[in-house]
């Protein structure tokens, strides 16, 4: 049997392989030409690495410090990852490492990719994307302060902890008709597992609603639809969650209307697509609580909150400076105004 068809290519993610047996499990990760390998065991992840050697022309680059752009560094807490780098560049790009005025539209969609390791800049980012077909000057201003932000946090990234704990929670919000033009909703969601942010999500939706019960309803069936792909790449990874999922609402007629199915007659003109994750909290698979609104999470990925707000969020988010010391100007970290 040929050497690659021992890792299993797995459902939630065709590009991570996995490999399972007595002595440990070693998971490989490929894009393109790039790999990443790590594991269990040492001794296993370093004869693979030598079997795969073998096969093909490969260099072993060591610990991981870069991969698609991100950047990884180990410290004390766990992993840091950043893209300082790219957001450098793209400041470069746009002409505003100098803060001089941005000229040209297409930096909008460049900002996407930094979204990776900076929930911070999700809903900012997901709300002038819509206008990319047509910017005017004030989205021009929109996006300069974007990137007036972003020039004064490059070295912001997310921190990852270690930890032993593995429960899945979820926060999820959504913004009522806001949108002046065609009140339609935007959703968000953050994902964590244990201390650690994994998915986070803020999307304005095509459809109109009538109450702002139905859109955060609506809301917790996307999120739980994530939630759904994360337990079963967490099968794939052989990694069991001690407890059982919880999502918070801070909005208790959508809880209501989980938990209760007699309210029907109020949810008729919810699509079908959307009760599926009634039926999971009905079963015990998944649980739905409340929060209060000033603790709920995903208010920073559903619209513009206040400044103490965006800081104190952006710490419960676990984005962070990567490293102090690369900082221009000493080593003394600033408050800039969030975009």
């Amino acid at each position: 049997m040929p050497f690659f068809m021992e890792f299993l290519n797995e459902e939630a993610d065709s590009s991570l392989f996995v490999y399972h047996s007595s002595l440990g499990t070693v998971y490989l990760l490929l894009y393109v030409d790039d790999m990443v390998i790590t594991g269990s065991n040492p001794s296993m992840i370093q004869s693979i690495i030598t079997r795969l050697s073998k096969e093909f022309s490969m260099k072993d680059l060591g610990d991981i410090h870069y991969f698609l752009d991100v950047e990884v560094q180990a410290n004390e807490k766990g992993l840091s990852l950043s893209q300082t780098k790219y957001a450098l560049d793209l400041l470069q790009r746009a002409s505003m490492l100098d803060a001089k005025p941005i000229s040209t539209p297409f930096f909008v969609a460049a900002l996407q990719y930094l979204i990776i390791t900076r929930p911070d800049l999700s809903f900012g980012v997901n709300s002038i994307c819509q206008f990319m077909h047509a910017l005017i000057e004030d989205h021009f201003c929109v996006l300069k302060r974007i990137l007036r932000y972003v020039k004064g946090t490059p070295h912001y990234g997310l921190q990852l902890h270690k930890q032993s704990i593995r429960d899945l929670l979820a926060y999820s919000d959504a913004d009522w008709a806001r949108c002046p033009d065609i009140r339609r909703f935007t959703t968000g969601y953050a994902i964590f597992f244990g201390a650690n942010l994994v998915y986070w999500s803020s999307k304005k939706q095509s459809i109109v609603s009538h109450s702002s019960a139905k859109v955060e309803y609506r809301s917790l069936a996307v999120a739980t639809t994530n939630i759904a792909w994360i337990i079963q790449l967490f099968r794939d990874l052989h990694v069991t969650p001690s407890a059982l999922p919880k999502i918070l609402c801070d909005n208790k007629s959508a809880i209501f209307m989980v938990v209760n199915p007699v309210t029907r007659p109020r949810s008729k003109h919810i699509a079908i697509d959307y009760h599926f994750f009634r039926e999971l909290v009905a079963n015990g698979t998944l649980k739905v609580e409340f929060v209060l609104s000033h603790l709920q999470l995903a208010d920073s990925l559903t619209k513009g909150i206040t400044k103490p707000q965006f800081f104190l969020f952006q710490s419960k988010l676990s984005v962070t400076p990567s490293n102090m010391l690369n900082l221009k100007g000493g080593d003394k970290e600033e408050a800039y105004d969030p975009p």
